[in-house]
């Protein structure tokens, strides 16, 4: 089968627009190719965070992506820094990958500009991601715009790498996800529905309750047209509400438009919508974080199922480069 590989920063609790533009399209891939989906808790470390912060973050978010339906049996799922292969071959990667190559990394010259604290993680982040990456012989990574730039530099690292030391790393394909819901924040439909926004008044938590739901959707920005339509240049607001309903409906926004007249109904509808989605979703949810024993204990065999791949990769690298054996 095809390898392929996933990671996800944890966060805490995701959102709408995480579960309809990617996660949802993790659960049919892992019966459908060799599918690993790390937690990559040792990335969310390039920013200053509270002590235990990342910890409660990672569990929140392994207890949801069982909920949604990632299943241990058909997928491995572990976190990244239960497996010490990760930070060793991502040296071996830093000292691959050039200074220059890292300084022109896009996400680094955005998060630096922001950032009162950048730390050398930050900097050398895109090496790591390699290595999570490399460390599984992947063939093919889904990846959105916005990753990339990565993952051209994680090939790039690859082929250096067996150029200098012989065959080592399969060097995976950059392919595009199936194609997700593009979920904007329902009071900036401008911007893509995020945690980080300034408020969670247009973002619709995995864990928001009915009323909170409804009231958020109740509130959402559209214009003042009062003509429904699917337009996302003109008619951002709307489209975007559109978009919401027929990704968890299953039908084209576009062909949703011709049912309404009126904003009012489609708020309400889309609202009901993905409250009826979510209902089971939090009731999975609810019954997994009642005994956090039984996530840990997932991911430990998941982390085990992920190092028997990421330990022969290692020392492959180890013994190409001319390491002591162990």
């Amino acid at each position: 089968m095809t390898r392929v590989f996933s990671g996800i920063q944890p966060t805490g609790d995701i959102h709408l627009g995480n579960y309809l533009g990617a996660l949802r399209q993790w659960i049919p891939l892992q019966q459908e190719a060799d599918a690993f989906y790390a937690i990559v808790d040792l990335h969310a470390l390039t920013v200053p965070k509270a002590p235990g912060e990342v910890l409660d973050a990672t569990t929140r978010l392994a207890q949801w992506l069982f909920a949604i339906g990632l299943d241990p049996q058909a997928c491995t799922v572990f976190a990244q820094s239960a497996l010490s292969e990760h930070n060793e071959l991502a040296w071996l990667l830093e000292c691959t990958v050039s200074f220059g190559e890292l300084r022109r990394m896009g996400q680094f010259k955005d998060k630096s500009d922001r950032a009162e604290f950048i730390s050398g993680g930050l900097f050398t982040y895109p090496a790591l991601q390699a290595a999570d990456i490399l460390l599984y012989d992947t063939d093919q990574v889904p990846v959105g715009e916005d990753q990339r730039q990565h993952l051209e530099l994680t090939r790039t690292i690859a082929e250096r790498f067996n150029s200098r030391h012989g065959e080592t790393f399969v060097v995976p394909e950059t392919v595009l996800p199936i194609a997700g819901a593009r979920v904007m924040d329902l009071q900036h439909p401008d911007s893509k529905m995020s945690k980080s926004a300034d408020t969670d008044a247009g973002t619709i938590m995995m864990s928001d309750q009915p009323a909170i739901i409804a009231k958020k959707f109740k509130r959402a920005v559209t214009d003042s047209e009062n003509s429904v339509r699917f337009d996302q240049i003109n008619k951002p607001g709307v489209s975007n509400l559109l978009g919401i309903l027929g990704a968890v409906t299953e039908r084209d926004p576009e062909t949703i438009a011709d049912d309404y007249e009126q904003y009012g109904p489609l708020k309400v509808d889309a609202a009901d919508a993905v409250i009826a989605m979510l209902e089971p979703l939090q009731a999975r949810y609810n019954d997994i974080a009642a005994d956090p024993a039984e996530c840990r204990r997932l991911l430990a065999i998941g982390a085990e199922k992920a190092r028997t791949v990421a330990a022969v990769t290692l020392e492959r690298a180890r013994s190409n480069v001319g390491l002591l054996p162990r």
